[in-house]
């Protein structure tokens, strides 16, 4: 699911948008890199036949690394067109079961398990309900990942969303999402706990964090595509989101040779489970 929390009436229904668009969030939107996947097993303990719940998969992108490491995978997605693509995705692997519902209304049945991964999704998440949920289904000495991808930029580097302020401002005037990204010096000094959202209390243990730097290339399409898969976008009416990104691929296209990056941070935050 997404990486990219914003202000809205009902945020845990925000986060349903992207089933509108599995296809698209699939193809554009950046995984998580091997040496994440590898510290997580190293910090976890996680091994063949482990069994893991990841909570929000999405397409799938971070359950098919898991199912690749030997792992029993049992996935949660609320959107039934996004669970229908990981269902595809990892079809070749044996164990992983994907079922449709949120979390909070999520039946385990009495299952319990090794490890649970939320990637990019445990914002959208009620932590009034979600951190006690994760503590009872994980068995005694489990633990919880966050995974994330964090946008960043660096001093100096041509930047694409200050390209295209202007271009925000003039089909939104206002909007409280727009602007830069942060710089990534900055984020990663946010080295402990677990990040933007809510803490769970005395749940689990000290936090281990580490960082990943990705960059990804795009042409002005392909950029503009990125960004129609953005809650921030999606949240925009139809008749506003497309002149807007239409405007801002014809900006990467004329004014930065048509080709822009975006860089990131992915991010491991984990912490075992106490009691």
């Amino acid at each position: 699911m997404a990486d990219d929390p914003m202000e809205h009436p009902n945020p845990r229904t925000l986060g349903r948008v992207f089933d509108e668009v599995p296809e698209l969030y699939d193809r554009v939107r950046p995984g998580y890199p091997d040496e994440l996947f590898a510290d997580l097993v190293a910090f976890t303990g996680m091994r063949p036949g482990s069994s893991v719940l990841e909570v929000g998969c999405g397409t799938g992108q971070a359950t098919g690394s898991l199912a690749a490491r030997g792992c029993s995978v049992t996935a949660v997605e609320p959107g039934p067109g996004m669970a229908a693509l990981a269902r595809r995705r990892c079809a070749s692997f044996h164990g992983v079961e994907v079922e449709t519902s949120t979390f909070e209304e999520w039946d385990d049945r009495g299952r319990r398990f090794d490890v649970l991964v939320a990637a990019s999704s445990w914002h959208w998440v009620d932590p009034s309900v979600g951190w006690r949920r994760a503590h009872e289904v994980l068995r005694p000495g489990g633990w919880t990942a966050l995974l994330g991808n964090v946008v960043v930029r660096q001093p100096g580097e041509p930047e694409v969303y200050a390209e295209t302020a202007d271009l925000h401002e003039r089909f939104c005037p206002g909007n409280p999402g727009w602007g830069h990204p942060p710089l990534e010096v900055d984020v990663r000094a946010t080295d402990e706990g677990w990040g933007l959202v809510d803490g769970p209390g005395g749940l689990f243990g000290p936090t281990t964090v580490r960082w990943y730097p990705t960059v990804q290339w795009f042409d002005g399409a392909g950029f503009a595509d990125l960004l129609r898969s953005t809650s921030l976008y999606r949240g925009l009416a139809p008749e506003v989101r497309e002149p807007l990104l239409d405007a801002v691929a014809e900006r990467v296209r004329t004014r930065m040779d048509d080709r822009v990056s975006r860089r990131c941070l992915s991010v491991l935050r984990a912490g075992q489970r106490i009691g």
